[in-house]
C-alpha cells in the first residue's frame, strides 16, 4: 500500500470526513453497481434506487465544484476525491449518463497515474477468481 499513501493535499481533515460521510450511505448503489475495472457495460439500464444515489453523488459533486472551482471537489486533489474514485469507476463500468462537469471529473480521475495502475493490474486478473467460485 505504501505507493498509494502518497500525501495529497487535504484542506484540514474536512474534505476526508465529508467523504467518508457521503459514501457511507451508498449500499444499495455498491450492491446495483458492482465495481468492475475490467467491464464495460454500454447502455446500462439503472434501476430507481441506484439513480436516487447517483443523483445524490451528483449533486453533491456539483455542490462542491462551485463552491470550490475544481478541478476537483475541493479544488486541489483531496482524500475526498481518492475515497470516490471507485464510485467514478462503477460510474464508467455501467455507462452512467452525467452532468458534463461530473462527467469531466470521472476523466480527471480516471486520468491519474495511480488510477491508470490500478485498472492496468486489474485488466491482468482472471477473468474468474475461483475463491469467489463457490457454492453455498
Amino acid at each position: 500500500m505504501q505507493g498509494y499513501c502518497r500525501p495529497i493535499a487535504q484542506p484540514a481533515l474536512g474534505a476526508a470526513r465529508f467523504a467518508e460521510k457521503c459514501i457511507r450511505g451508498l449500499p444499495i448503489l455498491r450492491s446495483a453497481l458492482p465495481m468492475n475495472l475490467k467491464a464495460r457495460h454500454p447502455g446500462f439500464k439503472v434501476w430507481s434506487g441506484a439513480q436516487a444515489d447517483i443523483d445524490r453523488i451528483t449533486a453533491i459533486w456539483l455542490e462542491c465544484f462551485a463552491a470550490h472551482h475544481g478541478p476537483y471537489l475541493f479544488g486541489p486533489l483531496t482524500m475526498a476525491d481518492a475515497m470516490y474514485a471507485p464510485v467514478v469507476t462503477r460510474f464508467l463500468t455501467y455507462d452512467v449518463k452525467l452532468h458534463r462537469q461530473c462527467a469531466g471529473y470521472c476523466e480527471r480521475i480516471m486520468a491519474l497515474p495511480d488510477m491508470i495502475t490500478w485498472r492496468a493490474a486489474a485488466m491482468l486478473e482472471p477473468e474468474e477468481l475461483e475463491e469467489l467460485d463457490m457454492e453455498f
